[in-house]
């Protein structure tokens, strides 16, 4: 018979059930906070409720691949029950939050921050260009300098001009240190809105964009709640909310720490949070008031944010949350900081970090 014979299409991205169920239950540890099994039962559910496996492929099938691929372990050899992931797993974690936030993004083997300044740890290239007034001895290349003398001069009048002298080009990169606050105070979490997952995979895919394209940049991770605690890039998909207040001042004193020991020029605080600052501690006391802004906490945070525009550190605050007068008070922080402020939906975030991180050079005056 000839022509052609048409069937039913049924799209096809190309994935198998496996890929499709391992993109599901990542999304699941990280709202279920790396509880593997919790993240089971609830995948086990959609699948009755969506029919996500087939006959030849099910659930269990999906957890002994997971187990023998190494993306979980079993517990017990540490003396406690059940499944959790493996550091493949958290690898795995960052990289698809990279890929989901920012994109694909390919991995160089330095950082590519590009300036107009001359900074300690340039790269030279492989480019020459005449001298100029201001260049330095160092960067004279002193070969090629010495051979444009000879064919300029002679042998016998042999003598070195201004005009033979050529020096070596340099890529100028400038490396940032940058510290990222992760609000996990309960409100967080309040109103059924589900503000900390979206903030942890932002902040898994920075730290994935950072070790691989920037890696000579530092990222180091906090989170504050009634106080502030530095966390590892590991525990990301392990954060969780609890019944905290907002002590914007700790974590603002923590990143403060953190980055007096960085010994890079350029330093930048982000500050993810959805609420008002309302604690403080006086002495081994916390001070704490969540009915509007407390005046006391306010002019804390406030000193706080001008001390850091003194250090020359700007800050960026990344606000899940509109109420006037919410933005009122993120307005006049960022202006005593003279850093930057977004409201940003949760969908948005990702893209709003990525572009403020990619930008924000401080300028050197």
């Amino acid at each position: 018979m000839l022509g052609w014979q048409f069937s039913e299409y049924t799209p096809d991205d190309g994935d198998t059930i496996f890929e499709k169920l391992l993109k599901l239950f990542q999304e699941l540890l990280l709202h279920t906070a790396g509880n593997v099994a919790e993240a089971l039962a609830w995948l086990t559910e959609l699948d009755r409720q969506y029919k996500l496996t087939s006959d030849e492929y099910g659930i269990a099938d999906f957890i002994q691949d997971l187990i023998e691929m190494g993306y979980i372990t079993d517990s017990e050899t540490m003396g406690m029950p059940g499944y959790v992931p493996t550091s493949k797993m958290e690898i795995a974690l960052r990289r698809q939050a990279l890929e989901d936030v920012f994109g694909q993004l390919k991995k160089t083997k330095s950082g590519n921050h590009i300036t107009k300044f001359e900074g300690k740890g340039d790269e030279p290239a492989s480019e020459l260009r005449p001298y100029e007034f201001g260049d330095t001895l160092e960067s004279i290349a002193v070969s090629e300098s010495l051979r444009n003398a000879h064919i300029n001069h002679g042998i016998d009048d042999f003598k070195l001009m201004p005009e033979d002298l050529e020096v070596q080009e340099t890529f100028y990169q400038s490396q940032t240190s940058t510290v990222l606050m992760i609000d996990v105070s309960h409100s967080m979490i309040l109103y059924g809105e589900d503000r900390i997952t979206p903030a942890k995979k932002v902040a898994l895919a920075l730290s994935e964009l950072i070790t691989t394209r920037y890696p000579k940049d530092t990222l180091d991770i906090l989170a504050f709640g009634n106080d502030a605690w530095q966390i590892e890039i590991k525990d990301l998909p392990y954060l969780e909310v609890g019944p905290f207040h907002t002590n914007t001042v700790a974590g603002l004193e923590l990143a403060m720490d953190i980055l007096r020991k960085r010994r890079n020029p350029n330093k930048q605080i982000f500050m993810i949070t959805d609420g008002k600052p309302t604690c403080i501690k006086k002495g081994k006391k916390y001070y704490q008031n969540s009915f509007g802004l407390d005046r006391t906490i306010v002019s804390r945070t406030l000193g706080l944010a001008l001390k850091c525009r003194k250090m020359g550190i700007p800050i960026t605050t990344f606000m899940i949350a509109r109420d006037p007068y919410l933005v009122q008070f993120v307005d006049q922080f960022t202006k005593a900081n003279n850093g930057k402020a977004f409201y940003s939906n949760l969908q948005g975030l990702g893209e709003f970090i990525f572009l403020d991180y990619k930008n924000n050079k401080r300028k050197r005056k």
